[in-house]
């Protein structure tokens, strides 16, 4: 009985090491294939399957997200062939599958917005996307079943949907650059043309899929957090002034808050995603404390508990007045107040109370200091 037990067992552990395999990166979709149907909610909110494009005699299904420079870098070229066949009644169609819920802080240091359905919403009206965007990311069921490598990746099928082309959109990543090889357009034309295509199948270059089988990276994230120092260092009127002076080659994100302030309370984690997000990039973000020098102790717990393992002040004297005059004389005194200062010292950001955080993530990686692409 116990044989047959531990047989079981290792049966069971066997078929979930499969499963685990398949998650992590399962086989993509070979040419000739036949096309895996679909469900899916847009963005528009309706649902869309297979029939939905029955009429169109190509489909071309890219897999892409919000997030990766690689698929934000494609996304106007997506949108161009979207028009340019649309004559030809091509049906060009994105699919967002990544788990929301797999994705690490440190990897959206190109993005303003991570890969919820949410987030998909806010990230077509910015680009005016021209093709229905998808999300499949509660169940992965249609990246299983395709098995795309890297966003983005596309699959174009002809009118019987058996697979004709798969790989990369083109041969240059940045979009300022004139790509050699057009292997999506080329297949497309072909097909239209009644054309074998050309180049069946390349390799695609871009960000990995977020598996759901990665979540526990984002619990390991925030584990390595918990073990980062925290310290608060005083700071007096002429160190204030050289902070604004940003004599860095990094772009300077400063936040003057107090433990006493409710709204600063609250949007102080807001800052912490940005440093998450950040910081491994040509950014900074550092924090002032309005506190009077004998509530050091408290500030710097209050940090502590927010992991805020970024730069730390506490103004060093009492009078709040030369406070607000070192920081910036435009400032009228109250709390929250933030600045974005460029190196040299440029000032292109500065609000008095709680600031808009997407707002503020666009203004970060839209900076020339920044950027969205590598």
């Amino acid at each position: 009985m116990r044989a047959c037990c531990r047989i079981i067992l290792v049966l069971f552990v066997y078929a979930a090491c499969i499963h685990v395999s398949r998650a992590e990166q399962p086989e993509t979709l070979k040419i000739g294939a036949q096309a895996p149907d679909f469900n899916l909610t847009g963005i528009d909110g309706k649902k869309y399957t297979l029939k939905t494009f029955a009429a169109s005699p190509v489909l071309a299904i890219v897999f892409t997200c919000n997030h990766c420079p690689t698929a934000q870098a494609y996304e106007e070229r997506i949108k161009k062939l979207t028009s340019d066949f649309k004559a030809s009644k091509v049906a060009v169609v994105a699919i967002s599958s990544n788990d929301p819920k797999a994705i690490r802080l440190d990897e959206l240091g190109y993005t303003d917005l991570s890969d919820t359905y949410e987030e998909m919403k806010v990230r077509a009206k910015d680009m005016a996307y021209n093709f229905p965007y998808l999300f499949d990311g509660d169940d992965q069921k249609t990246a299983l079943a395709y098995g795309p490598v890297a966003t983005p990746h596309i699959f174009i099928f002809d009118k019987d949907r058996k697979l004709q082309y798969n790989g990369r959109i083109d041969d240059v990543e940045k979009p300022t650059g004139t790509p050699k090889n057009t292997d999506a357009r080329n297949a497309i034309e072909a097909l239209l043309a009644g054309k074998p295509v050309p180049v069946p199948t390349t390799k695609t270059f871009g960000c990995s899929m977020k598996w759901i089988s990665k979540e526990h990276g984002v619990q390991d994230e925030q584990a390595a957090w918990a073990k980062e120092p925290v310290t608060l260092e005083s700071i007096d009127e002429a160190g204030l002034k050289e902070l604004i002076q940003n004599k860095s080659d990094k772009l300077r994100l400063i936040n003057v808050w107090a433990t006493w302030c409710g709204p600063c309370v609250t949007e102080f984690p807001d800052f912490m995603t940005m440093h998450h997000m950040y910081r491994q990039r040509d950014f900074e973000f550092i924090s002032i404390s309005a506190d009077n020098p004998d509530k050091k102790a408290k500030a710097l717990k209050f940090l502590q508990g927010k992991f805020a393992s970024n730069k730390n002040y506490i103004f060093s004297v009492e009078d709040k007045y030369k406070l607000i005059e070192a920081v910036d004389p435009k400032w009228q005194g109250a709390l929250p107040y933030t600045l974005l200062v460029e190196p040299g010292g440029k000032i292109v950001y500065a609000k008095q109370g709680p600031i808009d955080p997407h707002q503020m993530k666009k203004l970060i990686v839209e900076n020339k200091y920044v950027g969205r692409y590598y």
